[in-house]
């Protein structure tokens, strides 16, 4: 199978997508990003990449896609996402297939506010939420449990402009700065990491059918891993090591999640134990950056999603190799000669 990767920056699910489909050593690689600069144009494991332009992004990948004849495109971080989710029906007149969760799923994961909305409506427990969109208004409010995460309600990326706040100043000082920023923030309980975090993917065929789900407890010993720490708490950053392991009563509530949302796709659920109970404070919809951590241990959703998009059937997923997965960056060195040109 022909596949290609779009959005293949440095350290990014591009580039661990791009490994995963290496080590099934079925698909013929190809990626393609906006910047040359991108780490996957130099990475190993890809056919060709190329550099497409942010103007008209979605004709250029489809037109991209027939050129090589392409059998499924992968979004490589929520940004292309994004794009190639609203231009789906181009993908398809272009004979090829978005390796990507159903619509109405990607929209509800996309608004955390809709998000934590939706999960109250399933009855999941869940760390208090509030949205905000009256600054004057959360002002008023001596409710709020401290300490508590203050963060974007857009958009799905778990780490990114994530502050953890230890008094109702603080929380309305970075309430305000988000909002200054022109971003709608979202306020939320503080759950301690003290019985462990786990990052869940739940893997379903386009169908809903689930095909199987793998934890990872996380480990925070590197910098890598920690996005702030501070006498309040310890708040993650993207990129889990940690280790992987049966975690039966995790998995059947981040599985019984899915489920309640009607995932059609790679998933991912963050959340933090509490009494025994797994509360969600994050939820993508897409393969997650530990993708190629997951592999490694025998639970490869790119290779499984690509086989219930483009086959028949729900594939089977063998033994999980139990233990940790550890991580780093690496490097590459690029002559000015083999810049990758648009």
């Amino acid at each position: 199978m022909r596949v290609l990767v779009a959005g293949i920056g440095g350290a990014s699910l591009g580039t661990e997508i791009l490994k995963c489909l290496r080590m099934a050593g079925t698909y013929q690689a190809f990626g393609c990003d906006v910047s040359p600069y991108a780490f996957g144009h130099y990475q190993d494991g890809t056919v060709e990449t190329f550099v497409v332009p942010t103007d008209g992004y979605v004709d250029a990948v489809a037109e991209l896609c027939q050129r090589l004849t392409i059998d499924a495109v992968i979004p490589g971080g929520e940004e292309p996402l994004r794009l190639l989710m609203g231009g789906e029906d181009r993908l398809r007149r272009a004979g090829v297939r978005l390796a990507g969760n159903a619509p109405q799923v990607v929209a509800d994961c996309s608004d955390k506010g809709r998000l934590f909305a939706r999960l109250a409506e399933l009855a999941v427990p869940m760390p208090w939420t509030m949205v905000v969109v009256d600054e004057a208004a959360f002002a008023r409010r001596a409710d709020v449990p401290m300490p508590c995460v203050v963060k974007p309600a857009s958009g799905s990326g778990g780490s990114n402009f994530v502050y953890l706040a230890t008094s109702l100043s603080d929380a309305r000082t970075y309430v305000n700065a988000l909002l200054k920023e022109g971003r709608t923030p979202l306020v939320q309980e503080y759950v301690s990491e003290d019985e462990g975090e786990f990052t869940v993917g739940i893997l379903a065929t386009p169908a809903g059918r689930l095909i199987g789900s793998i934890a990872l407890q996380r480990l925070f010993n590197a910098k890598l891993s920690v996005q702030m720490r501070s006498k309040a708490g310890l708040v993650s950053s993207g990129y889990s090591q940690g280790l992987i392991d049966d975690f039966p009563a995790v998995r059947a509530q981040a599985e019984r999640i899915a489920v309640a949302m009607k995932n059609a796709g790679p998933m991912n659920i963050q959340g933090r134990m509490r009494d025994g109970i797994f509360y969600p404070f994050e939820i993508n919809p897409r393969f997650s950056a530990s993708v190629f951590l997951r592999a490694m241990a025998g639970f490869n959703e790119v290779d499984l999603f690509l086989k219930s998009l483009l086959g028949d059937g729900t594939p089977a997923v063998g033994p999980i190799r139990s233990g940790f997965y550890l991580r780093s960056l690496s490097e590459v060195f690029v002559p000015k000669t083999d810049l990758k040109a648009a």
